[in-house]
């Protein structure tokens, strides 16, 4: 394997070597669960799907971990101003989640361990921290000593004393400094609680994931993900935990994901400036969505907007229709065994190429938009061998290149509807965004029809004009005339 993967830590690309060949471990930090998802989480949960998915294309067998944060002050806040219980609150919005990412077709990790599942384990590590001098306790909190790991900052490339130099000192605070961060709090009135060698009290945000990793991976892990945001604090604060008390190396590539961001603003629940995933998928295929989270480098930030997944809508779409023509060409046909010879031959070793090209993109740090791009080039040049009618080029390579196609974009999250389906979907979906009255198009479409017949090709022309003035296209067949919307 000659993939190329950055490494946020080392800040450089690097050849990506599994600690077992053929077996990669990954974990990925998921959500707290007391709100719906919004798009920023759709775009991490994307990237890791499609990386998972490449890694399966190219014959890993890969164990991937993605956990749900089910005890957060957030979660106890809405269950106190709702009145429900804490687990009623997270089960529900985790709920909502695995209904969102089936809706935009995220394959379901190999483990969604819950925080709550692994207190003990939590317990332990805190445990191990105390006795190795890297943790102290504090009125019934325990907090980890940033100090007393000498990597502290690794990570996130910020250097301690130059961060104690700038920081803010609350005087009332128990830590002994500002950047320590706590394992175990005491609980408070009306909050959940597990028993602890210091009291009853709850994990830490941070202590979860490193407990969670290990159980599911082992100590020492191939791959860690998560959304940018989550480099500093939590990762480095994983690492300190996590490597502090093994003494291994955590993970040994860290993959982040960047911002998706509205007018040049990160996407934020706290902003509000958030767009959740079940209202976009009302107004949008989630192959369009998943589209528009693609063609941008999975490390560069991406610019939310209608426009933007307009775009990606009119490409999703260019897809599918190529999908449904080489369908009705190759109808009944199929490939031969026998070498391909003349434009067969070429468009075999251009089919070939294709496949090359992505995986070379993908192998170059999973470069998903540069392998859209060749996605795009090879249906260009499938629908001018189509429009072409080219000699030589027979019904079967025709079915190859949609097999090609539909091999290509599984890796992606791409073609899992019937074009057909897809197409008609897709139009009455933009029909009723716009406001565009089906059942008269489908009347001027039939009047359309009749004049055709009858050869007033004036009038013909007059109601294709007027359909186009809606955005709507037509496609004439001997037998029938079908339409799509711009």
């Amino acid at each position: 394997m000659t993939l190329r993967i950055y490494n946020t830590q080392s800040r450089k690309k690097e050849e990506f070597h599994p600690m077992e060949e053929g077996k990669v471990g990954i974990y990925v930090c998921g959500i707290t669960a007391y709100d719906v998802c919004h798009v920023g989480h759709a775009r991490s949960a994307v990237v890791f799907d499609v990386i998972t998915r490449y890694l399966r294309y190219r014959g890993c067998d890969v164990t991937y971990v993605k956990n749900f944060t089910d005890i957060d002050d957030k979660i106890i806040g809405k269950a106190g101003r709702e009145q429900k219980g804490i687990a009623e609150i997270a089960d529900l919005y985790i709920r909502e989640h695995d209904e969102d990412m089936g809706a935009l077709g995220v394959a379901h990790p190999t483990f969604t361990p819950r925080a709550t599942e692994h207190i003990d384990g939590m317990i332990r590590l805190v445990t191990t921290l105390l006795e190795k001098g890297l943790a102290y306790p504090m009125d019934g909190d325990v907090y980890y000593s940033v100090e007393r790991f000498p990597g502290y900052g690794k990570l996130s490339g910020r250097n301690l004393e130059d961060m104690l130099a700038g920081a803010r000192v609350d005087v009332n605070d128990k830590k002994r400094n500002p950047f320590d961060f706590v394992l175990w709090k005491a609980s408070k009135e009306g909050e959940p609680w597990w028993e602890s060698p210091w009291g009853r009290g709850r994990p830490g945000w941070h202590l979860e994931c490193s407990v969670m990793s290990q159980r599911y991976l082992g100590e020492t892990f191939d791959i860690h993900g998560g959304g940018e945001d989550l480099i500093f604090p939590h990762h480095e604060n994983e690492i300190a935990q996590s490597e502090g008390a093994t003494g291994k190396t955590l993970a040994r590539y860290w993959v982040h994901n960047g911002f998706v961001r509205v007018n040049s603003e990160k996407m934020s629940k706290s902003l509000g400036n958030f767009f959740t995933i079940r209202d976009i998928l009302q107004q949008y295929h989630p192959e369009v969505l998943r589209l528009f989270l693609l063609q941008s480098h999975y490390r560069s930030p991406v610019d939310f907007s209608d426009a933007a997944l307009n775009e990606a809508r009119r490409g999703m779409n260019r897809f599918y229709a190529t999908l449904k023509a080489l369908k009705e060409v190759a109808a009944g046909e199929t490939a031969t065994a026998a070498e391909p010879a003349g434009k067969d031959g070429e468009m075999t070793a251009q089919l070939q190429a294709l496949r090359e090209r992505f995986v070379a993109a993908m192998d170059d740090d999973f470069n998903t938009a540069r392998a859209i791009g060749h996605l795009f080039d090879a249906v260009r040049l499938v629908n001018t061998a189509l429009a072409e009618k080219k000699p030589g080029v027979s019904q079967g390579i025709f079915l190859q290149a949609g097999k090609t196609l539909l091999e290509i974009g599984s890796v992606l999250g791409f073609f899992i509807e019937e074009p057909d389906a897809y197409l008609f979907r897709d139009r009455e979906r933009e029909a009723a965004k716009r406001g565009l009255p089906v059942a008269e198009i489908e009347s001027l479409i039939a009047e359309r029809r009749a004049a055709r017949a009858a050869k007033a090709w004036q009038r013909a022309d007059e109601i294709r004009k007027e359909l186009a003035g809606l955005g709507v296209l037509l496609q004439d067949a001997p037998d029938a005339t079908t339409w799509t919307i711009a």
